[in-house]
């Protein structure tokens, strides 16, 4: 098969969704292209921001890495940092930081490791030997995301790219529709842009790109990234959602991006409705109750769990 850009080179990735046939070199300048594409269209960056980026030492955080270092390469008032969040899940997250930090010195980015134990006084791991019966990504989650905004503060970034792909996306999406939860709902999307300085405004340049996609790129450009899942993820409902859009996706492609357009539809509906936030009563920081959810679940850990 010819690949139907350069018309040169053989096709090596059938794109469905699109109809077209890529060669390797075409099919890595496809998919940055469509970040840069997707930075401009959410007017996601401003030439002189300074720039971190959530690696975890996976595929996606990698590649988003990556091919941000090349368009930051280009705008020399921009700057580039990274850090990671340690959760504290023993013969995982290790692995993954060791690549992390590998890939940062590769492509001379610093990079800052913030850990669980450090914010919280416990670990993942804790977390479940207190509780076993607990579900660990709902715990995960929520003080991952209060993670990411802490060490965003400490760097004094002005905008944090995290990187979620259009499968995250679209499985988040219909999670928060089954938990009901639409102040999660007005909080997704492309980018999360704070006017008020509340918080770090977050955006995900990676959005509308596939993950199988993002695989297929980190391989062909030789970065080494950890493949193993997270030793809790198989409990979560997440897989049982992802398994589910895979399926209807094989029989008709590209639903996955009119799932995504139809979350940004519903957002900007809510998005008439404001949600005020106070501050959290224990920590300080923004939260639709009075006490924001990460401290509501350190508070059910026994006291001495913290020791």
């Amino acid at each position: 098969m010819e690949c139907s850009i350069c018309k040169k080179n053989e096709a090596f990735y059938f794109r469905v969704y699109e109809g077209v046939k890529l060669c390797r070199s075409c099919f890595k300048k496809s998919i940055e292209k469509k970040v840069r594409k997707t930075i401009l269209k959410y007017k996601m960056f401003d030439r002189e921001d300074k720039i971190a980026v959530a690696v975890s030492g996976g595929k996606d955080s990698l590649t988003l890495l990556t091919i941000l270092k090349k368009i930051e390469s280009k705008f020399t008032s921009a700057k580039l940092l990274a850090f990671a969040i340690d959760e504290g899940i023993k013969g995982y997250r290790d692995e993954a930081l060791k690549l992390a930090e590998e890939h940062c010195k590769a492509l001379n980015i610093p990079l800052k490791i913030f850990s669980f134990k450090n914010l919280y006084g416990v670990t993942m791991d804790e977390i479940m030997s207190i509780n076993p019966s607990c579900f660990p990504c709902a715990y995960c989650g929520v003080l991952r995301r209060k993670a990411i905004d802490k060490a965003a503060k400490e760097l004094n970034v002005d905008k944090v790219a995290t990187a979620h792909n259009l499968d995250d996306e679209t499985q988040t999406f219909l999670l928060n529709i089954f938990h009901g939860d639409i102040y999660r709902l007005m909080r997704s999307g492309p980018k999360l842009i704070d006017l008020e300085n509340r918080f770090t405004s977050k955006v995900k340049p990676l959005c509308e790109i596939p993950e199988k996609e993002i695989t297929i790129y980190a391989y062909i450009t030789n970065i080494k990234f950890q493949s193993l899942p997270c030793p809790y993820a198989h409990l979560a409902l997440r897989n049982d959602i992802r398994e589910l859009i895979n399926k209807i996706e094989e029989k008709h492609p590209g639903v996955k991006f009119t799932v995504f357009n139809s979350m940004r539809k519903i957002k900007e509906a809510l998005e008439k409705h404001k949600v005020k936030l106070n501050k959290c009563k224990v920590c300080g920081e923004p939260t639709p109750s009075n006490i924001c959810e990460a401290c509501l679940m350190l508070r059910k850990l026994p006291a001495k769990s913290f020791a």
